[in-house]
């Protein structure tokens, strides 16, 4: 009211006057003003978010998985090419178990497309389809990420083909579990809007660089979504491609997470609280060779802290497939060292 009464009686010939005199007044008011300052920064902001969609959009793809047998229904997501000939990654969960997987590139044409391998210990799966040369993304270094950095997403939410959303990254070095049940770490956390569809789709780097898969959201919550490290998932992506699965570590029992007696902690000058709880041992599995009963408590694995089942499934890499081990356990109140070697991994169903 203080500007209209101003200008009141006022006839306004000078623009330029005009403006100027509204800036004193806000200034006068103690109100924001926007300076040119204020304007480039915006404006970089925007430049910044559209030469990173403008370098990647036609290397995102439209997913659609139809159940087997022909049948109605199924699902989509989003995925993005890797390589020129073709191979594209995206979520296990997009794609696990479908019958036909029919990929839309950012042009519109459609080809369908083969699975080359998934890991749903990962959530992350690799398709192909015999497409000219693709637009593909160059991986960056999620090691290097900070908190408060840009993030650009694109993908299919809810159907919408080629959805661009921007925000920062969050937090880094989340957890969460994937649909077989093992945890996933190094998880990205992103306030860049997620739907559903949008899994699959690449999380990006002012660069224009992937640096995660988008993979959940909160759908209780407002700006708290996830992706996959992009080191976690080239280097899966590389296995899959290879072997058209990733190779882990087995022991064959059934366990959980377990304290362990404060007093027997103290006597065996353990620093740890929890350890794994053995509940059942498979016959004929590396941990039924090695001699691990029900009722051992293990506390370490080649000389690294066993404090849950995370630990355990974290330490299980492929690299110790047919290495023999040291495993110490708890049992009856004393500490024991067992041998274990152990074997591949059956793979998640």
């Amino acid at each position: 009211m203080k500007i209209l009464k101003a200008y009141q009686g006022r006839r306004l010939t000078d623009t330029s006057a005009a403006a100027g005199s509204f800036r004193e007044t806000a200034r006068s008011n103690n109100e924001p003003v926007a300076t040119s300052a204020d304007s480039a920064l915006l404006d970089a902001y925007s430049r910044t978010v559209t030469d990173v969609v403008e370098n990647v959009r036609d290397a995102v793809v439209h997913i659609n998985a139809r159940p087997p047998g022909g049948k109605s229904g199924g699902g989509s997501g989003s995925g993005f090419a890797i390589t020129p000939d073709g191979y594209i990654l995206t979520n296990s969960h997009v794609v696990r178990q479908a019958g036909e997987i029919c990929v839309t590139l950012s042009d519109g044409e459609t080809f369908t497309a083969s699975l080359v391998g998934d890991d749903p210990d990962s959530d992350l799966a690799v398709i192909r389809v015999g497409a000219p040369p693709l637009c593909h993304v160059r991986f960056g270094d999620s090691s290097l990420l900070r908190a408060g950095q840009i993030a650009v997403a694109i993908g299919n939410p809810l159907g919408f083909e080629q959805t661009v959303t921007a925000g920062v990254i969050s937090a880094l070095g989340r957890t969460m579990r994937s649909q077989s049940g093992r945890l996933m770490e190094n998880i990205i956390q992103t306030d860049a809007a997620l739907n559903p569809g949008n899994s699959g789709g690449p999380l990006m780097n002012s660069s224009g660089q992937v640096i995660g898969v988008n993979t959940a959201m909160i759908p209780s919550a407002q700006g708290i979504c996830f992706a996959i490290a992009s080191n976690t998932a080239e280097f899966v992506a590389a296995w899959l491609i290879k072997d058209g699965r990733l190779r882990r570590a087995w022991l064959g029992l059934q366990a959980q997470t377990a304290p362990i007696h404060p007093r027997i902690a103290r006597h065996l000058g353990l620093k740890q609280t929890d350890g794994v709880l053995v509940l059942a041992v498979e016959p004929g599995s590396p941990a039924a060779r090695a001699g691990l009963v029900a009722g051992d408590l293990i506390v370490s694995f080649k000389g690294a802290a066993v404090s849950g089942m995370d630990d355990l499934q974290r330490l299980l890499v492929g690299s110790e497939i047919g290495v023999k081990s040291d495993v110490k356990v708890i049992r009856r109140q004393f500490l024991t060292a067992i041998e274990i070697v152990p074997a591949e991994a059956p793979r998640s169903t």
